[in-house]
Formats: C-alpha cells, structure tokens, sequence
C-alpha cells in the first residue's frame, strides 16, 4: 500500500509527542513513533489511537542517540516508500545546579537531546534529498531563550536544536526540505502535573496568558510547519510559551 506522507515521531508515545504523533495521523498516512526503552509507558495505548486514524502505525524501539538510527530510518523508508516529516521530539532532563552537574549528566542529556536530533536528522535528510522534499522539525524550548536554573545542560542541548536547524535549513533549502524548531513554554504533562502548588502558582505568575499549555498546542504548530502550507518557511523557530518569552 502506498501512503500519501510517511511520518517519524521521536519519543512518540506520551506527552507532547503522542499529540503530535495524532495530530498528524491521518488515513493517507503512516505514523512511526520511537521510545527508547522496552518498557516505556504508553506504548500500547497511543498504537491504539494511531490505529484509530492512520493507515499505518507503528512503535519502533532505539533511542535517538543509536548509532543505528540511521539504519533504522532508512528501513522505515524502503518500507514504506518515502519519508516525509521527521520530528525530533524524543529527549531527556537531569537537573542540576551547575556546580553540582556530574560530566555524565551534561553528557547524557546532550547526547540524548542534541546528537539524537542531529543523527535522525542527517539520516533523514539523505532520504529527503533525494526525493527533493521533506519536513524536519526539532522541538527545543523556551529554556534555551531565557535559561532556567539547574537546567544548564537541557537548555544548552535545547539552544543547540535552534542552531543546528538553521544550519541545516541553509543545506537543504535548494532540496527542497524544510528544517524549523517549536519551543514550548510550560506544558501539562506529567512532569508539570507532579509540581506542587507554589510551584505551579508561580509558573502561571509568569505566563501573560495565565495558564500551563496542553500538549496539543504544541502538536498544532508541529501540524503547520509539516504541511504544504509552510513551504516557505525555514530556519525558524515558532514559541508555543503563551507570552512567557517576548
């Protein structure tokens, strides 16, 4: 069977990535989510909503930072015919103070949220090329514009994205293929439902539109920089942090 778009979502099996891994599903499509460990929660349950509205769906098991995720990609290409949207969501946190933050933290989020983007990218984008079309999108986040403490190492990955992306925005545009960021603000999921109350009143005292956004907010801009509609755009970066960062 051929489908009309071919779709990877990395970290695709909870949160912000199952929205945008069902926002883009649809019945022209196949939909490939990524976890990165055997037991990840969700899996089961965000196959079911997929099955529900794409043509194809599926749950695929390497962390983005696999030396074999280039492999792995290019399998799902020969399967399925084509790749056209790659969304660099999978990733990690490990907070700490600077002067408290071990090598093996800064390295492991690093490795995890940067080099993961940039060896799903380069894969795809050989595919892309080729086919002189193609959508890559990378999710950083508001930290990478405004900082947050104990959050060195996420907001350096997440602030690599940015510049990477235009990078590769610059490489490919003769190609066809567009390459953009979203950088949510504070979003519901199961990190934020964990915070406590002050917490969470002193978040929303820094949000202009008064409250946390929903995961399909995020997916929402994801949809438009994936479809025909954002031909023309490239290089950028949408801010989905409801007036936190001007």
């Amino acid at each position: 069977m051929s489908y009309g778009r071919v779709i990877l979502v990395t970290g695709g099996v909870r949160g912000i990535g199952r929205a945008i891994a069902t926002r883009l599903a649809a019945p022209d499509t196949a939909v490939i989510v990524t976890h990165a460990r055997p037991n990840s929660p969700g899996v089961a349950e965000t196959l079911e909503i997929l099955k529900a509205k794409a043509g194809a769906a599926e749950a695929q098991c390497w962390p983005a930072e696999d030396p074999k995720a280039g492999e792995y990609i290019e399998a799902i290409a020969a399967r399925y015919g084509r790749l056209d949207v790659l969304v660099n969501n999978a990733g990690l946190t490990k907070d700490s103070l600077g002067v408290r933050l071990s090598d093996e933290d800064w390295r492991q989020v690093l490795e995890a949220n940067l080099f993961g983007a940039f060896n799903c990218s380069r894969a795809a984008a050989k595919i892309m090329m080729k086919a002189r079309r193609g959508r890559i999108i990378s999710l950083s986040s508001v930290v990478a514009f405004c900082g947050n403490p104990g959050q060195a190492n996420y907001a350096a990955s997440k602030a690599g994205l940015v510049a990477m992306s235009k990078c590769l925005a610059l490489e490919l545009a003769s190609r066809g293929v567009t390459v953009n960021t979203v950088a949510p603000g504070f979003i519901e999921t199961d990190m934020t439902k964990a915070l406590g109350e002050k917490v969470r009143a002193a978040l929303l005292a820094r949000i202009p539109l008064g409250s946390i956004g929903q995961p399909e907010d995020v997916a929402e801009a994801v949809a438009f920089l994936a479809s025909d509609q954002s031909g023309y755009i490239t290089g950028q970066t949408i801010h989905v942090n409801g007036g936190m960062y001007l």
